[in-house]
């Protein structure tokens, strides 16, 4: 990936439903390498900041805020400075508990999962948590674990432009997306 520099822009603090997040200007989206989730390093409001900035389902991106951040930060509605840049290497997603218990009751599957990059772990992740429906997320775990014993080191069948947090998102879109 070509360095291009880092992206600086300005942005208030939102509440989508329980989430807190940082939306980026059209401009700043727009040097994303891609529509889809994209690993980033920089600054928050002067906090060092790595993450994964996650599509908005409308060519745009966003940032998801954790609480004490967000208060440091001073809460919704407050603009707040924020560099990024691209960054080569993704970190660990934060798997979830039902997903990481069928993962340690499939000791097969554990060579794979270690092998794949972050950035596919990222994408299992996203898949699984992609519905509200408990269900339907059990489903999907019972299939991720299906599929990568059957050495698939991807989920497949989802847009990876779209917006998949079901908290914030209504038809694959961010609420409020421009």
């Amino acid at each position: 990936m070509p360095d291009k520099g880092p992206i600086t822009f300005d942005a208030p603090i939102e509440q989508v439903n329980d989430r807190t997040i940082l939306r980026l200007p059209a401009d700043a989206s727009a040097e994303l390498p891609s529509r889809g989730q994209v690993a980033v390093t920089g600054s928050i409001g002067g906090h060092p900041y790595d993450t994964v900035v996650e599509p908005d389902g409308n060519r745009g991106h966003w940032i998801r805020l954790g609480e004490a951040l967000t208060t440091e930060l001073g809460g919704p509605d407050t603009v707040v400075s924020t560099t990024i840049t691209p960054a080569e290497q993704w970190p660990e997603p934060v798997v979830p508990d039902d997903l990481q218990s069928a993962l340690d009751d499939a000791p097969d599957t554990a060579e794979l999962w270690n092998a794949i990059t972050p950035m596919a772990r990222w994408e299992w992740v996203r898949w699984v948590q992609a519905t509200k429906n408990p269900s339907t997320r059990t489903k999907r775990i019972g299939v991720g674990i299906s599929k990568l014993r059957d050495g698939k080191r991807r989920p497949c069948c989802f847009d990876l432009s779209s917006c998949t947090d079901p908290n914030v998102a209504k038809s694959g879109v961010l609420i409020g997306a421009r």
